[in-house]
């Protein structure tokens, strides 16, 4: 596991997973899966769209223990199963950071022992902002990696 803040508008994250590319591709494009890791801790996700095709939509929905809920939705850029993901991501209103557009790349390359994901999410406003979502993101990965061990055969 290595989590990188390349500065303070770019985190690196990349995980060695037990399991092949294509099962990880599909638990990052598959609205069922999607559900079961994404989210910070203390939060459940639930997909409200999610067009996986170039130029779709994506729409999340974050909700918390608390009750609160929060929303991010953004574009697909690129898909390349099951080798590369990458997308636009806007939280939506009243979160703090509404309206900034970042961009999420995700890159699965077969290795030995599994898979070497990497996710690059590039142009934060600032540190504050970046450095929340490397403990939002490395939860989530996290809860993805167990999945997706569980999911690969033995």
């Amino acid at each position: 596991m290595t989590d990188i803040l390349t500065d303070d508008t770019c985190l690196r994250l990349e995980r060695l997973i037990a399991a092949p590319p294509a099962l990880l591709f599909e638990l990052c494009t598959d609205p069922s899966e999607v559900v079961k890791w994404w989210a910070p801790d203390g939060y459940r996700a639930s997909v409200d769209v999610l067009d996986l095709r170039v130029g779709g939509r994506w729409r999340i929905v974050l909700h918390g223990a608390d009750g609160r809920d929060s929303a991010m939705a953004g574009a697909f850029r690129v898909i390349e199963p099951p080798h590369r993901l990458a997308y636009t991501w806007t939280w939506e209103a009243p979160h703090p950071a509404a309206g900034d557009v970042t961009e999420v790349e995700m890159t699965f390359e077969a290795a030995p022992g599994g898979t070497r994901l990497t996710l690059v999410h590039r142009n934060f406003a600032d540190a504050t902002i970046c450095k929340r979502h490397v403990a939002g993101w490395t939860a989530s990965l996290d809860r993805l990696g167990a999945l997706a061990s569980e999911r690969s055969p033995s």
